[in-house]
């Protein structure tokens, strides 16, 4: 098919989700397909999981860490949609039945006690409307074959989601300093990576700001309530079935998830 449009690729994708089965990149038939296009279906894909009785629960950032830019070959952070359907709660393993290539990466997650609303919100004005602060980690999957993507492709594949899943501890923000929490990934037994707040934006408040001043150019804002995934602090991890992979953080407790049978 040659003429892609909003519509049928919205329609595509969800299919490949369904039918857990991956494509080449829409850009290789579309070039048109821009940053501006991928949100008008990332939009779309959402209605369309809200009538099918998905609820929204927040939001999610992609790409705010230099790590993940430069191995997706991507250099623009981007914001996406999280709903009821991806919460993976703790100590359940990966989904595996309903991914494709599943791959997990530590997320400091936000729980917003105020409404934030765009332009103009600085990082300062972003922190202050948030109440909580967890540990958690991303189940990343792509709708794509190998995670190969441009810009356009991935926004419309809602940023790769797949499932989340917090952690144990929660605190308000002024009980951390975000830049500094740190966090080891475990990959079956064995610490692969590590980084910092500061790799999310320079500060994952940076992140937040980002995410209210996009929005808003959509005419969205981020709600009360609302949980918002940072971005990834490091590279994601294969997570396979029989794999065991745990997200350490300072302060923020432990996440451990198993891949499954």
């Amino acid at each position: 098919m040659s003429a892609w449009t909003v519509e049928s690729v919205a329609t595509e994708l969800l299919a490949c989700e369904a039918e857990r089965r991956d494509r080449v990149k829409f850009t290789d038939e579309w070039p048109e397909l821009d940053v501006a296009t991928g949100y008008e279906i990332q939009d779309l894909t959402l209605q369309r999981r809200l009538d099918r009785g998905e609820h929204l629960v927040g939001i999610k950032l992609g790409l705010t860490s230099r790590a993940k830019q430069q191995r997706m070959g991507v250099d623009t952070p981007f914001v996406a949609w999280l709903t009821d359907a991806m919460v993976l709660p703790a100590g359940d393993p990966v989904p595996q039945e309903k991914l494709i290539h599943p791959r997990i990466e530590p997320e400091l997650v936000f729980v917003m006690g105020e409404r934030l609303e765009g332009p103009g919100v600085t990082a300062a004005q972003a922190m202050a409307a948030v109440d909580q602060v967890l540990g958690g980690a991303e189940v990343i999957d792509s709708r794509y074959t190998d995670f190969k993507f441009a810009a356009g492709d991935v926004i419309a594949d809602n940023a790769s989601s797949g499932a989340y899943v917090t952690g144990p501890v929660s605190l308000p923000p002024s009980e951390l300093d975000l830049s500094l929490e740190a966090v080891l990934v475990e990959v079956d037994g064995e610490v692969v990576d590590s980084a910092t707040g500061a790799a999310v934006q320079g500060h994952p408040g940076e992140a937040l700001a980002l995410a209210a001043n996009d929005l808003a150019k959509r005419g969205h804002a981020i709600e009360a309530g609302w949980v918002v995934l940072t971005g990834g602090m490091t590279d994601a991890q294969f997570a396979p079935p029989g794999s065991s992979v745990s997200c350490h953080f300072t302060n923020l407790g432990s996440v451990r998830i198993h891949g499954g049978e």
